[in-house]
């Protein structure tokens, strides 16, 4: 099966964030790691955190839900930045987002030049236009247009740093 680079790992690790210890996401769901949702059975286990080498390991276990709807729902060859970028946008939106867009369409006709505007659009919560949605989607239009790699410019913007708490 094919997985995301590591600088397409890195983005998604950019954008999500860290955090040692369980938080509550802005959608309400505990949170630790790199944006893993921790269930119900897991609570016990992450009680004392997590270290950010457990949390990259966890984040690729659970980016391969990603990788696997990437894989399923595009039928068209795609390079590893077009690759890291659905997989970074399925990671953040769910699958069901990626299979019912226009964006899936437009990719799966080779329409790549569509691709940016429509992977913009995708930049609001709750009726509002929030910036750290923007400048991912803006991340990830860089990482699809970049051809065979994750470009630098890519690597360097937006979402370095960032850390929960």
């Amino acid at each position: 099966m094919r997985h995301i680079t590591e600088a397409g790992l890195d983005l998604i690790k950019r954008f999500e964030g860290f955090s040692p210890t369980i938080y509550i996401c802005p959608a309400g769901y505990p949170t630790i790691g790199y944006g893993h949702v921790v269930l119900a059975h897991e609570r016990e286990q992450f009680a004392a955190g997590i270290t950010q080498e457990d949390a990259t390991e966890l984040l690729r276990k659970d980016v391969r839900i990603a990788e696997r709807a990437v894989l399923r729902l595009i039928s068209v060859p795609l390079t590893e930045g077009q690759f890291a970028a659905l997989v970074s946008f399925t990671f953040n939106l769910g699958a069901g987002s990626l299979q019912r867009s226009t964006l899936r369409q437009q990719v799966n006709r080779g329409e790549h030049e569509s691709v940016p505007a429509e992977l913009m659009k995708w930049v609001w919560a709750a009726g509002k236009r929030l910036p750290g949605l923007a400048r991912r989607r803006r991340a990830e239009v860089s990482a699809y247009s970049s051809g065979s790699h994750v470009s630098a410019a890519m690597r360097k913007d937006d979402g370095a740093g960032m850390q929960k708490r």
